[in-house]
């Protein structure tokens, strides 16, 4: 038997100012994005914003539904919206922003599984990285390539 380990790199930075130009705008882009939220039952309001090839943002935010689970994550409704409208540009980056009652919180929002892999399967499809922006109100961490925040990739297929 063989013991691996594997590594996460990612750059922390304590505010939105820290960011380059295109993150900071793309960060504050999903803040803004929270307001399109329909969260009535969890008032957990999500917000993200895709950058695509060519400079692109594309927003999109959480829709709840009494029939659980009819809802959707912010980060696939930004993807799909991207994706639909402008399919032959590239996902380059993604950036997801949460809050309660519309307030961000604290600690960074992060993507569930589902959404991890939809961002790993657009990543696959440009063959270039896409950079991942969580963004809470005391710190932002932002990942270099969806790989870094799911690991082993499902992609056998």
């Amino acid at each position: 038997m063989i013991t691996k380990e594997i590594k996460l790199n990612f750059k922390e930075y304590s505010s939105i100012d820290e960011l380059e130009a295109a993150d900071k705008a793309l960060a504050k882009s999903a803040i803004d994005a929270m307001k399109g939220s329909y969260a009535p039952y969890s008032h957990f309001n999500v917000g993200a914003a895709v950058r695509l090839s060519g400079g692109i943002t594309v927003q999109g935010a959480n829709q709840e539904n009494a029939a659980f689970p009819s809802g959707l994550c912010a980060e696939r409704t930004a993807m799909f919206a991207a994706s639909a409208t402008y399919p032959g540009k590239d996902m380059e980056s993604i950036a997801i922003a949460g809050g309660v009652y519309g307030r961000l919180t604290q600690a960074p929002a992060t993507p569930c599984g589902a959404c991890r892999q939809v961002m790993a399967q657009y990543q696959t499809k440009s063959g270039k990285p896409m950079s991942v922006i969580m963004v809470g109100a005391e710190r932002i961490w932002k990942f270099d390539r969806v790989d870094d925040i799911l690991p082993l990739i499902f992609d056998s297929i």
